[in-house]
C-alpha cells in the first residue's frame, strides 16, 4: 500500500475515534476495541434512557441488540427502524424484525450499519487523488424462551464487518442473557455477557479487539407514579474507575447507567437518562455542562410506535436519534 495511503488511513481512523469514543478516551478506545457498530445504542428509546436497557422490555425486536434474553411474544411480527445523525456526517442505522416460533421460542434477525462518510486520498504532496469509504456492519440473530413464566433467557450471534478504503476486519461474537420479572414487586432483573468471541482478520498489523461487555440491570416500576427506573451496571469485567481524582464515588458512577421514564399511557411516555462516564469523559464547560444526559419521547400513532431521543455531547454537538416500530 503506498505510504501517502496508509498515512490518510490511520489519520482517518483517528478522526474516527475522536468522534465514536469518548474525548479523553480517545486512543486507548482505538488501541483496545473496534467494531464500533456494536457499541451504539440501537434505538431511540435506548439512547434517551443512556443505555440503561439491559432489564428493560420492550415489544419489539430491537431489544435484540442490548440483551437477546428480552424477546417476548410481544414482538411477533413486529419491524423496528432506527437511525442515527451522528456528529461531523456520521451515520447510522438499525434494522430489527422478531416472530414467535413455537419450537423456537421468540426469535428475531438484526443488521446494524453505520457510516463514517467519505475521506480525501493525497499524495505525497498533498494532492487530492481521489476518495475512500469507512463503515461497520453487523448481521444478527437471536432467540429466547421463557420458563416458569418469570425467568426468561436468550442468546444471539453477531457477524460483523468494519472496513476503510480497500482494508477491512471481521469478527463473530455472542450476547447471551437471563432475565428475571417478579410481577409482586414490580421488578425485572437481568444479567447478560455482549460481544464475546473472535477477531477473525484485523485491518494493519495491530490486532482488533471486540468490546467485551458485562452488565446486570434493574428495573423498578412505581407504585404509585407512572414512573419506571431503570439501573445498569456495565463493564463490570474492567473495573477501571476513571479518573481517580475524581472520587471514589464518581468511579462507582463511572460503571452505572441511571435511567427513568415516565409511562402516562402506552401512547406516549417522557424518558431521560444520565451516563456519568460520557459525562466526566465528553464535558468541556466548567459548569453547566449537559454532556451525558439524554432524553427523550415515545408516541403510538395509529398502531404506529414514533420515538425520539436527544444525546448531549457538549460543546461537540447532539445526537438526534428516530426510530419506527410497525406491525408487519
Amino acid at each position: 500500500m503506498p505510504f501517502c495511503r496508509l498515512k490518510c488511513i490511520c489519520t482517518s481512523l483517528v478522526l474516527i475515534g475522536v468522534f465514536i469514543a469518548p474525548v479523553s478516551n480517545v486512543w486507548a478506545q482505538i488501541q483496545t476495541s473496534g467494531f464500533s457498530v456494536l457499541q451504539l445504542d440501537a434505538s431511540a428509546r435506548s439512547a434517551a434512557l443512556a443505555g440503561s436497557t439491559t432489564a428493560l422490555r420492550e415489544s419489539n425486536g430491537s431489544v435484540l441488540f442490548s440483551n437477546p434474553a428480552l424477546l417476548t411474544p410481544r414482538a411477533d411480527r413486529r419491524l423496528a427502524f432506527s437511525y442515527l445523525n451522528h456528529i461531523s456526517n456520521i451515520n447510522a442505522g438499525w434494522l430489527s424484525y422478531a416472530r414467535q416460533l413455537d419450537s423456537l421460542g421468540t426469535v428475531a434477525v438484526g443488521l446494524r450499519y453505520l457510516s463514517f462518510g467519505s475521506f480525501d486520498e493525497l499524495d505525497q504532496q498533498g494532492v487530492k487523488t481521489g476518495t475512500f469509504g469507512a463503515s461497520d456492519i453487523a448481521i444478527s440473530i437471536g432467540a429466547a424462551r421463557s420458563w416458569r413464566n418469570v425467568w426468561s433467557y436468550g442468546a444471539a450471534l453477531h457477524l460483523t464487518r468494519s472496513a476503510i478504503a480497500s482494508n477491512s476486519a471481521s469478527a463473530t461474537a455472542i450476547d447471551a442473557g437471563i432475565v428475571y420479572d417478579n410481577p409482586t414487586s414490580r421488578s425485572t432483573f437481568s444479567a447478560s455477557v455482549h460481544n464475546l468471541g473472535i477477531v477473525l482478520s484485523s485491518v494493519g498489523t495491530r490486532a482488533d479487539k471486540l468490546p467485551l461487555d458485562f452488565r446486570i440491570g434493574l428495573t423498578q416500576k412505581l407504585a404509585y407514579l407512572p414512573l419506571l427506573i431503570s439501573i445498569t451496571a456495565y463493564r463490570l469485567h474492567e473495573l477501571d474507575g476513571g479518573d481517580p481524582e475524581n472520587g471514589s464515588f464518581s468511579a462507582v458512577l463511572n460503571h452505572v447507567k441511571l435511567a427513568g421514564e415516565f409511562q402516562f399511557s402506552e401512547s406516549f411516555q417522557v424518558r431521560f437518562g444520565y451516563d456519568h462516564r460520557k459525562h466526566q469523559d465528553l464535558k468541556i464547560k466548567s459548569r453547566l455542562d449537559m454532556a451525558g444526559f439524554s432524553t427523550g419521547l415515545g408516541l403510538v400513532i395509529a398502531k404506529i410506535g414514533f420515538d425520539y431521543s436527544f444525546n448531549s455531547w457538549s460543546s461537540l454537538g447532539s445526537l438526534h436519534r428516530f426510530s419506527i416500530v410497525s406491525s408487519l
